[in-house]
């Protein structure tokens, strides 16, 4: 297996992170996404990473339904329960996490434009995204150890690849200072091999 990816973007350090908690080896090609011969364009329409091309040739795209083919490719350290309502919940942490990753990068690309091309409420717009999802975030986890019931899970992994890449490209938004309990959960997550392996830098 080859995975297209970028090493600061969030989704592609899910993947990354999934397949060193699952053991799966795989070959990693580093691309850019921004030139228009990208590499990633022959196996992804949509010109977006992280892209997992299998053995047979086959590409899988985006980071959820990659890290679902993952997940279920070996028995090790399952991170997506079985069960239907477990699951789901799960996936609705990834969900507001990727979502909050989402808004954040397009905030970034707003403010990276010239300053008189840039709109004032768009950039309001994906900063109140970025603000209530990271709100929703804190008050889902509330003491908990992890975000779904008490054990290690794809929930904990896509809240922290959030975090993580808030931190690396959004370091004004200051998400330790108000969620004590995010800052917690990204600090465990941190003492992981595959977390400090894989920290945006």
């Amino acid at each position: 297996m080859k995975l297209l990816v970028s090493l600061p973007s969030p989704y592609g350090r899910k993947v990354r992170i999934v397949l060193a908690e699952k053991r799966i080896d795989c070959d990693l090609q580093l691309v850019d996404v921004a030139p228009e011969d990208s590499p990633v364009i022959a196996y992804n329409p949509l010109g977006k990473i992280p892209t997992l091309v299998l053995d047979d040739g086959t590409a899988l795209y985006d980071s959820r339904v990659i890290v679902e083919f993952l997940d279920n490719v070996s028995p090790i350290s399952r991170l997506i329960p079985e069960d239907n309502r477990e699951r789901v919940a799960v996936r609705r942490w990834e969900a507001l996490a990727d979502g909050v990753s989402e808004a954040g990068a397009l905030l970034r690309a707003e403010t990276l434009r010239p300053k008189d091309e840039q709109s004032s409420a768009w950039i309001a717009r994906q900063r109140g995204k970025v603000e209530r999802g990271l709100a929703a975030l804190a008050a889902d986890l509330g003491e908990h150890h992890w975000c779904h019931n008490d054990r290690y899970t794809l929930a904990d992994i896509a809240v922290g690849c959030c975090l993580g890449w808030l931190a690396f490209r959004h370091p004004s938004i200051d998400w330790r200072g108000t969620y004590r309990n995010l800052a917690k959960l990204y600090d465990r997550l941190s003492e992981r091999p595959a977390f400090a392996d894989t920290a945006p830098r």
